[in-house]
């Protein structure tokens, strides 16, 4: 079982360190909390961390948390519609249902990865797909074969499910192998 991580990020610190003890003492979740998203949480090093914020962590860095929306709970103040959200009117079981939601979200996001791991080269194969470079430009930068390329296309298509460019593409970016400045990149050209 993984650890899985928790980053606890709002101005009001006693909600905050309730959560954090909360996450502790119940799942056994090694719980952080903090007063704003700072960079070594922006590294986002490992796909077993979920993020407990208020809205207004969500609004000023949308694009981070754009990609791990399944990861991030939010604390309202008032009840919407989203099923990854905690307000002061939750009993502590609609709570915990929420936490518990959030971890295996988690748990099932790691088997995806782990049955659909792809080797480095696919990785940088797939990385210049979703950066719009056709086969042949593929096969030159990568110094290898036409045929080569088009092997490790089925075989990422075969791991991920997805067949077409965009959807490569699309999934690159919210599995993080694109980053900003690389769509930023694109743009200038």
């Amino acid at each position: 079982m993984m650890q899985v991580e928790a980053y606890v990020i709002m101005d009001d610190s006693i909600r905050a360190i309730a959560l954090k003890y909360l996450l502790n003492e119940y799942f056994g979740v090694k719980a952080v909390v903090a007063s704003r998203l700072e960079s070594e949480l922006i590294a986002d090093k490992s796909a077993s961390i979920i993020y407990v914020v208020s809205p207004d962590v969500v609004v000023f860095n949308h694009d981070f948390f754009v990609t791990k929306r399944q990861r991030t709970i939010v604390v309202a103040a008032t009840p919407n519609d989203d099923s990854m959200a905690i307000t002061p009117d939750m009993d502590e079981e609609a709570i915990v249902n929420v936490l518990n939601r959030a971890i295996e979200s988690l748990c099932n996001e790691e088997n995806k990865t782990q049955q659909a791991s792809l080797t480095q080269r696919e990785i940088d194969v797939l990385r210049l797909i979703a950066l719009g470079h056709i086969n042949k430009e593929i096969a030159d930068m990568l110094s290898i074969s036409f045929n080569t390329v088009l092997t490790h296309r089925k075989n990422i298509s075969a791991k991920l499910g997805i067949k077409s460019a965009s959807g490569l593409g699309f999934y690159a970016i919210m599995n993080g192998y694109i980053s900003e400045e690389d769509i930023r990149s694109l743009k200038t050209e």
